[in-house]
């Protein structure tokens, strides 16, 4: 198994079908926390939804196309994290990630975000990182800021969840700027 050690207490580990469980078990006990920012729990549910997921993701890793790992905290899946929309012509890829609500507050995404930046820039030869969030989640805009990432701008009407119309704060940082 693909996995890459962040720091003595978090490791990201490539998606893999045994995974389903947990992120199902997850999402089913936080659905309504993870709802209020993201598009997808609401189409993905069941333990099967999951396979799928994993199945599709691991094909997009063969193409090149996306890295889909788990946040591992101690030793328990806490969350899920993906470099996607990866272009090797501009060199260029955005980082996004969600985290279980009981593990908020220890660091955990930034240390993780500040690791695929790394990653980005020194395995995947990138020369830029980008994150998008939605401009209300100031969790996530605080993550990118302590990552050493600029707002860039905002997108308006970027994306729908539930019956909201949310905008997006778009981040970025450059390997040499």
């Amino acid at each position: 198994m693909f996995t890459h050690k962040v720091d003595d207490e978090i490791s990201l580990a490539l998606v893999q079908e045994s995974f389903a469980t947990k992120y199902s078990e997850l999402v089913a006990d936080q659905f309504d926390y993870l709802s209020q920012w993201l598009a997808w729990p609401s189409h993905c549910t069941s333990e099967q939804d999951f396979r799928l997921f994993v199945q599709r993701v691991l094909h997009e890793y063969a193409e090149g196309k996306t890295i889909t790992c788990a946040i591992v905290y101690r030793g328990e899946i806490v969350g899920n994290c993906s470099c996607f929309n990866i272009d090797y012509d501009t060199k260029c890829l955005e980082i996004g990630y969600w985290l279980s609500k009981h593990h908020q507050g220890n660091g955990i995404v930034t240390r993780v975000v500040k690791h695929l930046i790394e990653f980005s820039f020194n395995e995947l030869n990138m020369e830029k990182v980008q994150l998008s969030a939605a401009v209300e989640n100031r969790a996530s805009r605080s993550v990118a800021e302590r990552s050493g990432m600029t707002l860039e701008g905002v997108i308006t009407n970027q994306e729908k969840i539930g019956e909201r119309i949310l905008d997006h704060a778009i981040y970025g940082i450059h390997r040499n700027r």
